[in-house]
C-alpha cells in the first residue's frame, strides 16, 4: 500500500502516513448547505465553525435513527485491530467522529472510503432512498502528541453532550465513552 504523505483531490488537504494517529469527520451530505460550509471553511476557526455548525443537527440526519446509527458503528468495527486501531469514535445525527491509527498496510482514505460506501448503501436500503448518503471528502487532522490525543478523544466522546442530545457522554450508545467503567 502506498501512503500519500500530505496530498490534496482538489478541495481538502489530507495527510496520509503509516501508523499515524489521526481525527477524522466525516459527514452526511446534506448535513451543511455548499454556502454555509464555504462559508463557514474561510473563517479563522474553520473547522472549529463546521463542527459546531454540524452539531446544530441540519439535514435529514439519518444518523438519528438508531438502525441506521448501529450501521456507521459496525462499519467503524469491522475491520478495528485489522486494517486499524480504534482509539475512539461518536456517530452523530448528521455526523461521525473518529480517532484512528491506519495498519501499515492500510491508506487512511481506503479505510474511510471503505466505511462510508458500506454504511452508505445499508443506509440507503434501511431507508428506501438512492442517491449520496455521506459528503464525498472528510476532514482528517493528525494527532500532533500525547495531549493533543488526550484532548481529541474527550472532545470525540463528548460531542453529543456539546451538541445538547444528552447529558452524560457514557449513555449515548454510538460513541466509544460507552464502552468505559
Amino acid at each position: 500500500m502506498i501512503h500519500k504523505g500530505w496530498h490534496s483531490r482538489g478541495y481538502l488537504p489530507h495527510f496520509d502516513s503509516p501508523e499515524t494517529i489521526q481525527f477524522v469527520t466525516f459527514r452526511l451530505a446534506d448535513s451543511l448547505s455548499r454556502a454555509v460550509a464555504e462559508s463557514l471553511a474561510k473563517r479563522p476557526d474553520g473547522l472549529a465553525a463546521i463542527d459546531d455548525g454540524l452539531d446544530g443537527g441540519h439535514g435529514a440526519c439519518w444518523l438519528r435513527d438508531p438502525v441506521v446509527a448501529d450501521i456507521a458503528q459496525s462499519a467503524l468495527l469491522h475491520f478495528d485491530g485489522l486494517r486499524y486501531r480504534l482509539l475512539a469514535w461518536c456517530v452523530m445525527p448528521n455526523h461521525v467522529h473518529v480517532v484512528v491509527e491506519p495498519g501499515a498496510s492500510h491508506n487512511l482514505g481506503a479505510i474511510v472510503h471503505s466505511w462510508k460506501s458500506f454504511s452508505a448503501n445499508q443506509a440507503n436500503r434501511i431507508l428506501a432512498r438512492s442517491g449520496p448518503f455521506w459528503h464525498r471528502d472528510y476532514f482528517d487532522r493528525y494527532i500532533r502528541d500525547e495531549g493533543h490525543l488526550e484532548r481529541t478523544v474527550d472532545y470525540v466522546e463528548n460531542n453529543p453532550v456539546k451538541a445538547g442530545l444528552i447529558p452524560d457522554a457514557v449513555k449515548w450508545p454510538w460513541s466509544s465513552r460507552r464502552l468505559l467503567p
